[in-house]
């Protein structure tokens, strides 16, 4: 690897690690150490979760779902729009838990349900965080083994080391260093830093991929070439589709609505110095999120026409004999001879000989079944096929091959500059969240599974304590995690399934909030439900081509389990299709979420209706009625077409004019352009006029290129003047305020995270709802 790419690499994340050393000489309490003193504003933090955003899980992920649907299913999900919508213009579930006063979801359970579930479900809550993002560091070391093409071993002392565990031990230290600093204010700073680094790259990034494929000559041609059934343009053409389709669709938004309250109380916007500030971070979240999304377009444009596409034969068969290489040289480490045997067949094989619309048997349309990467599968699955370990080996390879294939991709086309900043990205974007997301669940552990027992509180040096040592053993948690936790289904289906341990909160947080029958029983059932059918999918996941599949082959129970999967999918097909093969578990992990998700929901209201006593008071929980002790008047909501247009775009007396501006933006932008010109027109045109696979092209160059492209460049300017005058202004109130002389972790004109008089009503609250439990 070049001295350049090092430079390019090295250089800004020293600063970044020296920036998040350099805020520890502001940390004067509890309150820095976890809010970052309440500071923060609203640019800071929106350019901060730029780079926050940008996560290598979420890109390979994304890459992943996408080239396998195309962008036919992006159409529908367009109808997640009004679904927000009406959630936010009820205020559901985070209005009701507002009332509550809880300041942490394990405080509200406390309050509404009783101690011991608090406990139990911030420690489940933890685990199932831990477990989904444990994955993360491994595969940022992973993408940089292949990206950068280190070898799968080191030699030390005599000892041949996987490159793998020392990098994720260096991915996880740099996190654990930058979160021990300063906690949440190293994590602002340094995400701020990260995301001002981000714009450029985008920029130089953009310029490559326009350089380098023609949308009309060589994308849209190469989405179009698809057989009947799974269309990556048009999206009436998709009922063949797998694992990414609209049954999936169905599934994201009964989750949206069912488990709207699963993760309340956390959040990035808990830093701002004033709930304005955050909620106005939140708004222009919506503005930073196509900055995103246009990324992780160009890189999927990219990737389908580099190797989908004639002109890009050679190369491509470069790219997937050097792929495949490396995977399984990762897969079969200790088998020189089988590794050699295949690589040399790869290397035999010639170009894929193609022509899109041709009349040979062989240009036929591509599918998922039958595609490009075929050959280079079949081939490697022939031969592991021959190990008594085979079918297991060629799942691992087949997740691998997928995952992998991004970064591989990126380094046969990059020249070597460019390789330097791509690997700069890469590890920005794996820092600023794994830093995070460790802190988050450090944050959740101390606060609501051990302060619970501190009957006579910590002091702030003693609490900043228990977090660090946290943060250090979430840390050990992920580095042996990483190691044991083999992902053996797309990434965002592993995630998915992993956050399943957890779905069991969502009745329990929807009926705690909504219902006077819930009660503690009926959440207990709905969470350990959830838990035990999570592990069970989990285990049947991780082990069904190695152990599980030969077993029933084994004793003759193949035809009967058979019958048994293809007889359930049989009414729901082609949206489900449960077929049982020896690679792969039948039930893909978005089913699966939606199976725990329904046992959930009838495991909590069985439960709490066996075991009903009398109803619980919401009105005391809610401070409603004579509840009401803090004087604010809760006027009836009056329905009008005024009030439901400033309820449903959050405008409040706080609002200035430009607040304003930029809020009525994003209703403009989100209702009225996405979806209800870019959706519901084109959908009611679509059914009396179809439009053929080139109009959809120009929409969805128009839609995700071209109208991201000019939002994009205008928000680049708009936040980086608004991110640097924020941090000048965060760095000029850490040095001239006040902090409190008994070092209680409270800074004057901030609140402080201990509030003991809300702790107080809680308790008391807590006392009656117990005994009504």
């Amino acid at each position: 690897m070049s001295w350049i790419v090092w430079l390019i690499m090295t250089v800004p994340m020293a600063f970044i690690l020296y920036m998040g050393y350099y805020s520890r000489r502001y940390i004067k309490g509890i309150s820095d150490y976890l809010a970052a003193g309440r500071l923060a504003g609203r640019y800071v933090i929106s350019v901060g979760d730029v780079a926050l955003g940008l996560a290598v899980i979420t890109l390979i992920g994304y890459v992943e779902a996408r080239y396998k649907t195309g962008f036919s299913m992006s159409f529908w999900e367009n109808i997640l729009a009004p679904v927000t919508i009406i959630i936010s213009l009820t205020g559901f579930c985070t209005y009701r838990f507002r009332e509550t006063k809880a300041m942490s979801l394990g405080q509200f359970l406390e309050l509404r349900y009783n101690r011991k579930l608090r406990v139990y479900a911030s420690g489940l809550r933890s685990v199932a965080e831990l477990l989904a993002n444990c994955m993360c560091p491994a595969l940022a070391a992973r993408f940089l083994i292949y990206y950068l093409d280190f070898p799968q071993t080191v030699p030390i002392f005599g000892l041949e080391v996987p490159t793998f565990m020392l990098l994720t031990l260096l991915v996880i230290s740099m996190c654990l260093f930058i979160c021990c600093c300063g906690g949440c204010l190293s994590l602002l700073i340094t995400d701020t830093i990260q995301g001002f680094l981000c714009y450029p790259l985008l920029i130089i990034f953009t310029i490559f991929v326009i350089t380098q494929v023609s949308w009309g000559e060589v994308v849209v041609p190469v989405m179009q070439n698809r057989v009947p059934g799974e269309s990556f343009l048009n999206p009436y053409d998709i009922k063949g589709l797998r694992d990414f389709n609209m049954f999936a669709l169905v599934v994201t938004v009964y989750s949206a609505i069912v488990n709207r309250a699963n993760w309340l109380g956390v959040g990035a916007t808990i830093s701002a110095r004033s709930a304005h500030e955050g909620k106005m971070a939140g708004i222009l979240g919506d503005w930073r999120a196509v900055f995103g999304n246009l990324l992780y377009i160009l890189l999927v444009i990219l990737i389908i026409a580099s190797l989908n596409h004639p002109i890009f034969a050679a190369k491509a068969k470069s790219i997937r004999d050097t792929l495949c290489e490396q995977v399984l040289g990762e897969v079969v480490i200790k088998d020189k001879e089988l590794q050699n045997r295949i690589n040399t067949d790869l290397q035999a094989m010639p170009p894929v000989d193609y022509v899109i619309g041709g009349s040979r048997p062989q240009d036929a349309p591509l599918s998922q079944d039958k595609n490009m990467d075929t050959p280079h599968l079949e081939l490697v699955k022939k031969h592991l096929n021959t190990t008594p370990e085979g079918a297991a080996k060629y799942q691992e390879f087949f997740t691998l091959y997928h995952q992998m294939m991004l970064p591989v991709t990126m380094r046969n086309l990059l020249p070597t500059g460019m390789v330097g900043l791509f690997a700069l990205f890469i590890l920005a974007m794996m820092l600023s969240t794994d830093d995070s997301r460790l802190f988050s669940a450090a944050q959740t552990i101390v606060q609501d599974c051990v302060l619970p027992f501190c009957k006579a509180g910590v002091s702030p040096e003693r609490h900043v304590m228990l977090v660090k040592i946290t943060v250090i053993g979430c840390g050990i948690f992920w580095f042996i995690g990483s190691f044991f936790m083999s992902q053996l289904d797309y990434v965002n289906m592993f995630v998915t399934i992993m956050c399943s341990l957890w779905i069991g909160a969502g009745p329990m947080m929807l009926f705690g909030l909504y219902s006077r029958f819930g009660n503690t029983t009926g959440a207990f059932s709905s969470l350990i439900s959830g838990m035990v059918l999570a592990l069970s999918f989990i285990f049947l996941q991780r082990y069904w081509a190695s152990l599980i599949y030969p077993a029933l082959d084994a004793n003759g129970m193949l035809p009967a389990v058979t019958a048994f999967f293809e007889g359930c999918s049989a009414p729901f097909e082609p949206w489900i299709i449960w077929r049982v093969t020896p690679h792969k578990f039948p039930i893909n992990s978005i089913e699966i979420n939606f199976i725990i998700m329904i046992f959930c929901l009838l495991a909590y209201i069985i439960g709490s209706l066996v075991t009903f006593k009398q109803p619980f008071n919401l009105d005391r929980m809610l401070h409603r009625g004579i509840y009401n002790t803090d004087g604010e008047n809760k006027e009836q909501f009056k329905w009008s077409f005024r009030t439901v247009i400033n309820k449903l775009i959050g405008i409040t007396p706080e609002f200035t004019k430009g607040d304003k501006a930029i809020t009525w933006s994003i209703f403009i932008y989100t209702i009225i352009f996405r979806f209800l010109i870019a959706f519901v027109l084109v959908a009611v045109l679509n059914i009396f006029w179809p439009w053929k696979p080139e109009w959809w092209g120009t929409y969805f160059y128009i839609l995700y290129l071209a109208v991201p492209l000019v939002i994009s460049a205008i928000t680049m300017v708009w936040f980086v003047i608004g991110g640097v005058t924020d941090m000048k202004q965060l760095f000029k109130d850490l040095n001239n305020r006040v902090v409190n002389p008994l070092d209680n972790g409270q800074v004057e004109g901030n609140v402080n995270l201990a509030d003991t008089a809300a702790f107080a009503e809680a308790e008391k609250q807590k006392s009656d709802s117990n005994n009504q439990n």
